[in-house]
Parts: C-alpha cells; structure tokens; sequence
C-alpha cells in the first residue's frame, strides 16, 4: 500500500428494488446487506467497507427512496436522504428496464437541493434486460436532465462493470487514515446483521403474507466456551394471526427459517452457530421509539 491512503462515503441512492443491496454486496464482497425481491427491505443505512488499492471506500446502502405514508415509511426516507448527506459522493442507481419513473424523477428533482456539490454518479442497472440502443437512449435521457460526474452500465447481480465503477470512486476518495481496520467489511453491529439475516429469510418465505408488519430484534449474543455463539431473537408481529403465518403448521416456517438464517450466519461468522427464534405480538411495535432504535432510524424523523 502507497504511503497516501485514502478514504471516503459513498451513498448509494435510488427507487426500492433498484439494486442498491446487490451492488453494496458485489462491491463489499460479502454479503451484509439484506438482498430480496420484496420492496423497501432495507430499513437502515447498512455500511459496507469496501479496499480498491491504496483507498477504503465506505458504502452507504440506504433504504430505497419512495413516497412514504407511515412513521416507519417516513424514518426510512429520512435516513436514505441523511445518508446521502453526508456522503462524498453519491450513486444513482436506475433500472435499466423500468427507465425513466415519476419516482426517479422525484430523486432527481430532490438531488438538486440535497447533492451540493459533492459529485453524482449514475449507474444503471440491470442492463442485461434491454438493448444496447435502449440503454444509450436512457443515458442521454439522464444526462440532459443532470450533468453527472460520469455515468456506468452496470449488472450488479452478475458483476458487470461494478469494478470500474468501484475504481472510479476510489480514485475520488480524499485523502485521509483508513476508518476500519482492513479485515472489517461491515459498521454494523453483529447484533444488528444476525437480525436483518433473520428478517431477509422471513420475508423470502412468507412472499406478499406478512412483509413490513414484522420486525426482528437480537435479544441475547452469548460466546461459549467451544468458540461457537448462541443467538436469541425475537420475531415482533401486530397481531395473533400473524404469529399463526410466521409459526407455521407445527412450526414449519420458523424452522425453516431458524435453518436458513443459521446457514448464512454461520457462513458470515466462520463458526458455529446457534440460534433460537421467539414470535411475539407487539400490536403497536410501529409506534415504539426502541423499536426505531434498533434499526437504527430515528422514531423523530418519522413524525
């Protein structure tokens, strides 16, 4: 490594679904976002570390930007426009296949007053799904409504053009100490990451039941003798027929999920680990400051 180290915030911005957990975990390496096909996943400002020569470049995944209705909508929003705020560049990703939305349109609108001078890349996604002279035409689009810093076709699920992408950001990175030791990939607390493992696998299983009414929180983090580490969580519903769909016939789901959060953990972790999983009702959790806390969002910005 050169004597000059570099280091910096990169937020990655853009309409739920667009990609932004996928691209956070191909830059990053590993997976420590939460990556599902459901929208608004991602509730918190999820931070991967990411080395590209001589610079660490910090990752910002915020929650997709969208039109907010409820206090956790709202939170959500907050913390992705926060997030990239404080940023020293910002991303935008765009669906190649989808283009040019209202929703789009809106982040574009907002960039305006929110990105100050700090340089906005656009980085379209998903460009597998269309043809070449379409994702051509949608650049040109995008760049005649805003004068990116420069602009990547990019596939982030197959990995197609991300590492230029990630070069050209480390290269703009200020100078400066590394703020993470370089064998950490992620700011989150593991509490934190065994949770939103928990809640990926969730909402993967139970499709259009129950997606956003759940929360998961890890109660209990106990290292054992054997270098193995028992995990307790709890599953928090609004109500007695939601716990009835997270359960399962004779807990079916909750074992299945219990073994595929278990999986990725260990995997993540590099031992062994054992988890056990709780379903209570909180028929008001949305409307709890701890619950906010805990995902890191702040009940405030949800007023």
């Amino acid at each position: 490594m050169s004597e000059t180290t570099r280091c910096g915030f990169v937020a990655l911005i853009g309409e739920p679904n667009a990609g932004k957990s996928t691209l956070l975990n191909r830059m990053v390496g590993a997976k420590v976002s939460i990556v599902t096909h459901k929208v608004q996943t991602t509730r918190t400002r999820i931070r991967g570390v990411a080395l590209e020569g001589d610079a660490q470049v910090v990752f910002v995944d915020t929650p997709g930007l969208f039109r907010p209705r409820r206090r956790l909508d709202r939170a959500m929003v907050a913390a992705a426009w926060s997030g990239a705020s404080d940023a020293d560049a910002i991303v935008l990703l765009v669906e190649a296949h989808r283009g040019i939305t209202p929703g789009v349109e809106a982040i574009l609108a907002t960039l305006a007053e929110q990105a100050g001078e700090r340089p906005v890349v656009l980085a379209i996604n998903k460009i597998d799904r269309v043809k070449a002279e379409t994702l051509l035409a949608l650049s040109e689009t995008l760049n005649a409504k805003r004068d990116f810093a420069a602009t990547f076709m990019i596939s982030a699920e197959r990995g197609h053009g991300v590492p230029h992408l990630r070069e050209w950001l480390a290269e703009r990175m200020p100078e400066g100490p590394w703020l993470y030791p370089e064998d950490q990939i992620a700011d989150l607390p593991l509490r934190m990451i065994a949770s939103e493992t928990t809640r990926e696998k969730l909402t993967l299983r139970l499709h259009e039941e129950l997606p956003y009414q759940l929360t998961v929180e890890t109660e209990t983090w106990t290292e054992r003798e054997d270098g193995s580490v028992r995990i307790d969580q709890v599953v928090y519903v609004m109500r007695d027929g939601h716990k009835g769909i997270v359960l399962g016939s004779k807990g079916e789901t909750i074992k299945a999920v219990g073994s595929a959060a278990r999986t990725d953990l260990r995997e993540f972790l590099g031992r062994d680990v054992h988890l056990f999983l709780q379903v209570k009702v909180r028929p008001n959790w949305l409307e709890e400051p701890e619950r906010y806390s805990e995902m890191g969002l702040d009940f405030k910005d949800g007023a």
